[in-house]
């Protein structure tokens, strides 16, 4: 998942900088851009297959926060 640029760096360090950073390292921004690609990856398989459970080609909200659980 590395080559793809699914979200930004910038958008990873303004997310810790929220949380209190500092200051961070261009790792950390990686790392935690790979942690929340692997979680949205692994939530929004899980979306889809409800969806398709209920008959659905469309993936809703309700589907992603059920997923989420």
């Amino acid at each position: 998942m590395a080559t793809q640029k699914l979200l930004p760096l910038a958008a990873m360090e303004k997310l810790l900088k929220n949380a209190g950073a500092e200051r961070v390292s261009e790792s950390a921004k990686v790392a935690l851009k790979e942690m929340i690609e692997e979680i949205g990856d692994e939530i929004g398989g899980h979306a889809v297959k409800l969806a398709q459970h209920a008959g659905r080609k469309t993936v809703k909200a309700k589907d992603v926060k059920l997923a989420s659980k």
